[in-house]
């Protein structure tokens, strides 16, 4: 092929492009020009609807937010007041079942000031101590085993060390000077004890 007829077929794609194959003008080649410029014109009015849709999103979002935001505030106030209420109130359980006990005790100081039998005395306070006992007990509070038992600087805190009386106490508890108590199994006094060693 010449450069003329590359020329020629080069020239006649380039008319063939208007033209159908007959080489009659294509009118829908217009058409198609229409359509791409109502495309074009459609495609700048979908950014203004996308914008506004946008627009409806974020204000939906934002209303979310706040909404979000106000609940929140609302919980931790709530949650604050009630815990503070908690913290008032937390011991009335304990103070009432206490309540027996100590109308219990006023009864026996009465009678100490009038009573001439030591042994009724005895049996008194013993009686009185040891409803004490049961209603913490029954409460959760349980005291600590700690004479003899080897010195645990988690459950003891020592006061002193003395010369171990038997060599099988040495680093243990050979006396305990105030008891040590767990509250539902959960540490709430250590025990001050004197260590062997």
């Amino acid at each position: 092929m010449t450069e003329k007829d590359q020329d020629m077929q080069t020239n006649g794609q380039a008319n063939n492009a208007g033209e159908n194959e007959k080489g009659m003008p294509d009118f829908n080649a217009e058409e198609n020009i229409s359509e791409t410029s109502h495309m074009t014109n459609a495609l700048e009015v979908e950014p203004e609807e996308e914008l506004i849709k946008k627009d409806q999103q974020l204000n939906e979002m934002r209303d979310k937010y706040l909404r979000l935001q106000a609940e929140f505030d609302n919980f931790r106030k709530r949650t604050a007041k009630e815990r503070l209420e908690l913290l008032q109130t937390a011991g009335k359980e304990v103070i009432i079942s206490l309540l027996d006990v100590l109308d219990d005790s006023e009864r026996a100081a009465k009678q100490l000031s009038t009573a001439n039998d030591i042994t009724a005395i005895k049996d008194g306070v013993n009686l009185v101590f040891n409803k004490l006992k049961t209603t913490l007990q029954a409460k959760g509070l349980k005291p600590m085993e700690s004479l003899h038992a080897t010195f645990d600087t988690d459950l003891h805190d020592a006061i002193t060390e003395i010369p171990a009386p038997t060599p099988d106490l040495q680093g243990k508890v050979v006396d305990v000077l105030q008891e040590g108590y767990y509250l539902n199994d959960k540490l709430i006094r250590h025990a001050k004890v004197i260590v062997g060693k």
